[in-house]
């Protein structure tokens, strides 16, 4: 006898109630021959039809017991019930013809018919069909139980697609055929959703559909009358599907749990809980939680174990976020003892605060006390986080809430700040989903500003403070007036650089001088008086950015870029991000000689750009074929190294080491020799975000940029250089590890910022993010890892012949 003989069950065997669940309605509910004005086009329209479902059992064509009724559902659309269904009928009772049919009545006016289904409980096969079913309601007809049947619920299949493909799938993953894997599954689903939106909108809404959940076996169910010979056939004796046993009370509340897991978490418990200390187990168990990404969501385990010793982390200020994390804040005694011991708890790093302000935290006073704790960020530090922190207005319940207040509050002591916030938040009034909520900030940012601006030196100076920052906009508007100008210009790009000082001395010579000085708004600190003419030109590339000379107060000058017709809120995060790891990295002593050029985005498709005068590598080599005797035109040495000077190579294997690790850990991509820009001192620097998170649009890029001209420009593979090189890479790679959960907060807070390569799958973009920090290795571990990545990027041969391709295309451009 083999095991195969007894992997399935015979019908007639089963001595339990035919059981199954209606789910719910899918799809947009309409009266058939109803004019618009119609009473029943209301009832649905507005949301008010009260439907209810009636099941029937027909066996041979036959109606066998009496139909069942689901409640009246009202709360829609979607109509969703939910309700078990159990009939008198058992399984061993049903024969080969067995129907169940379903039809769904509204009585919000009167009793009219929205339509029916059928389905057979076996299938041609002779099985017993389990799981998820999709039925296609018949409108305005009757469900009917004769045999063949006039209104099959099953989709023809010329409506059948991609999407019923994956809906077996998610049945077999409900049944625990396919593994589960909770951060892939995330992904998946919120994909699908997506999927069902998409092939809803392009098959319009004609049909309704009624979702019906069938019972599940351990082993499949095959039919056969009572008392008759069986034979097995041999195409499902050997089946190897495992199914195992549907469970109706899955999803709900096991009431005996439940009161076990009130108690164990009640207040009554405080006093015993006051004094519990964790065992080993569960102390390393509680460090592995701790060390978790802010990403991560905890189990129902992991949280009853820190709720558990809660008093006895109250030392520990890692824990906090996690612990909040635990709370059942629909429990009112709960969250009220989870604030109280917030109020006591050990104060938390400015990091972690940032993760309280995200939308997982709802709570007004957890998100007030994140507040506190970012008051005691100098202005310095605040400026690293003032992009995210405008974010951050989006999750919060009022417009003037504790973190809006801390922010005007603060601007109205630094003129930067003011500048700054002023931007950010103008440039979100574009955002339709949150423009109410933006304006009404911004008009209170207007306000306190003018309160500020009275208060400075007087009425007079505090006005012309105040007026120097309105009129940033009114300059942005003139620049884009005159870059629409220069654009249309027909001819070459010296046409237009004509055309662009033309208009600057003439009809624009306003601009030349300014009446007042206008606070730059990249750098607000610098008043600027005017533009030169002269030493204004356009850049040779398709949108014609400005390159614009200004006139300081202090008798320099400062140049500026200006584009429209590009969304560069992309580029202005990723420069935050080089910033704010330059200042990490400067924290240890590791001073990589970056170049954090400020960048602001002004509107949608505008903004600012620092110029840093500098040259691509592309031309370099193209002059000077090698980056070596580029550098020794400006640093010679003939007892240096390569006969440059020792600091002009130190600094040029520092700044490589430094945009190697962060433009891996960013996943930027689209790097080619034209985006990498050097300065004559040495500093290698990237220019051009567009792709990042891992986006490329070349394929198979390399984890980092790392070309065989910079090596060589180290001395090769096996210099004593290029050792060095890769020993800053590591070093920093280690450093910017120890804060990855300030930059995991700082993207988390972005989520639901409308910059294209986060808006596109906000989860999918920070989980890529946290994959880079290898958060799993130790930093020895870490150090080989990096170590083999660089070898990775300079062996690559792929991008080597993309490069070829890209130097050619750029030649015959």
């Amino acid at each position: 006898m083999t095991s195969n003989e007894f992997r399935f069950f015979l019908s007639c065997d089963i001595n339990l109630p035919v059981t199954f669940r209606i789910d719910r309605l899918e799809g947009n509910l309409s009266f058939p021959n109803s004019s618009p004005n119609s009473e029943n086009n209301v009832s649905t329209e507005s949301g008010m039809a009260e439907l209810y479902v009636e099941c029937a059992l027909y066996i041979d064509g036959a109606p066998f017991g009496l139909p069942t009724r689901t409640r009246l559902k009202s709360t829609g659309p979607s109509y969703c019930w939910n309700e078990l269904i159990t009939l008198t009928t058992k399984y061993r009772d049903l024969t080969a013809q067995s129907q169940l049919t379903f039809t769904v009545w509204d009585v919000s006016h009167g009793e009219r018919l929205i339509g029916g289904a059928t389905i057979l409980l076996f299938n041609n096969k002779k099985q017993l069909k389990t799981g998820k079913q999709k039925l296609r309601l018949w409108a305005g007809k009757e469900a009917d139980g004769t045999f063949p049947t006039s209104t099959p619920g099953k989709v023809p299949r010329h409506e059948r697609g991609e999407l019923e493909r994956l809906e077996k799938l998610v049945n077999k993953y409900e049944q625990g055929q396919i593994q589960r894997v909770d951060w892939l599954d995330r992904l998946t689903f919120k994909t699908l959703e997506r999927i069902k939106e998409r092939e809803s909108l392009k098959n319009g809404s004609s049909h309704l559909y009624l979702l019906v959940d069938f019972c599940s076996f351990e082993h499949r169910v095959v039919f056969q009358e009572s008392g008759a010979n069986f034979l097995f056939p041999s195409p499902i004796a050997s089946t190897n599907d495992i199914v195992i046993v549907w469970d109706p009370e899955v999803g709900k509340i096991n009431p005996s749990e439940h009161k076990q897991l009130k108690l164990a978490r009640s207040l009554t418990r405080g006093v015993i809980d006051r004094d519990l200390k964790p065992s080993s187990n569960e102390r390393k168990s509680i460090q592995r939680i701790l060390k978790y990404p802010p990403t991560r969501t905890l189990s129902g385990d992991e949280r009853q174990l820190l709720w558990k010793f809660r008093f006895s982390l109250m030392s520990e200020k890692r824990a906090l976020t996690k612990f909040l994390r635990c709370v059942e804040w629909s429990d009112v005694q709960e969250a009220k003892q989870a604030l109280e011991l917030m109020g006591k708890w050990e104060m938390i790093d400015v990091c972690d605060a940032l993760e309280l302000l995200s939308p997982v935290f709802e709570s007004e006073e957890v998100r007030a006390y994140a507040v506190s704790v970012l008051e005691r960020a100098d202005d310095e530090e605040l400026q690293c986080y003032l992009l995210q922190l405008v974010q951050a207005l989006r999750f919060e319940r009022s417009d003037k809430s504790r973190l809006s207040h801390f922010l005007f509050q603060r601007a109205l002591c630094n003129i930067e700040l003011a500048s700054f916030l002023r931007w950010y938040v103008a440039v979100e009034l574009y955002d339709p989903a949150y423009a109410k909520r933006f304006y009404c900030t911004y008009e209170i940012l207007e306000e306190n500003m003018m309160k500020m601006a009275a208060g400075v030196n007087g009425e007079d100076d505090g006005f012309k403070l105040w007026q120097s920052l309105v009129r940033q906009t009114e300059l942005t508007a003139q620049l884009c007036s005159i870059s629409r100008d220069v654009r249309n210009v027909r001819g070459n790009t010296q046409k237009k650089i004509e055309k662009l000082r033309q208009l600057l001395s003439g009809l624009l010579s306003e601009l030349t001088y300014f009446d007042e000085p206008i606070r730059s708004p990249l750098a607000p600190g610098v008043l600027i008086t005017g533009i030169v003419p002269s030493e204004s030109s356009i850049f040779k590339s398709a949108l014609h950015p400005l390159r614009l000379t200004f006139r300081t107060a202090d008798g320099g000058t400062c140049k500026i870029i200006f584009k429209k017709g590009d969304d560069l809120r992309q580029d202005q995060l990723v420069v935050q991000m080089v910033s704010l790891m330059d200042r990490l990295l400067k924290l240890e002593n590791l001073d990589l000689h970056l170049t954090p050029y400020k960048v602001l985005a002004t509107g949608q498709d505008e903004g600012m750009l620092e110029f840093i005068p500098s040259r691509s590598l592309a031309q370099i080599l193209s002059e000077h074929r090698s980056i070596i005797s580029y550098l020794q035109k400006f640093h010679p040495d003939d007892h240096g190294p390569f006969g440059i000077t020792a600091t002009c190579l130190e600094t040029f294997i520092k700044s490589c080491a430094g945009y190697s690790v962060i433009t891996y850990i960013l996943g930027i991509g689209d790097r080619h020799l034209d985006n990498l820009l050097l300065r004559e001192d040495g500093r290698l620097f990237h220019v051009d975000f567009g792709f990042i998170l891992g986006r490329d649009p070349k394929p198979f890029p390399p984890p980092m940029k790392l070309c065989m001209e910079m090596v060589e420009a180290m001395g090769g593979a096996e210099s004593q250089y290029y050792t060095r090189f890769k020993s800053y890479c590591c070093e920093a790679y280690n450093i910017l590890r120890k804060s990855s959960n300030l930059i995991l907060n700082l993207f988390y807070l972005m989520a639901g910022s409308n910059i294209p390569d986060i808006a596109s799958d906000p989860e999918k973009g920070i989980l890529k993010l946290q994959e880079k920090f290898r958060l799993d290795l130790d930093d020895e571990a870490s150090i080989h890892f990096f170590q083999d990545l660089i070898n990775e990027s300079v062996s690559a041969l792929f991008p080597q012949m993309v490069e070829t391709i890209h130097r050619w295309a750029q030649y015959w451009r």
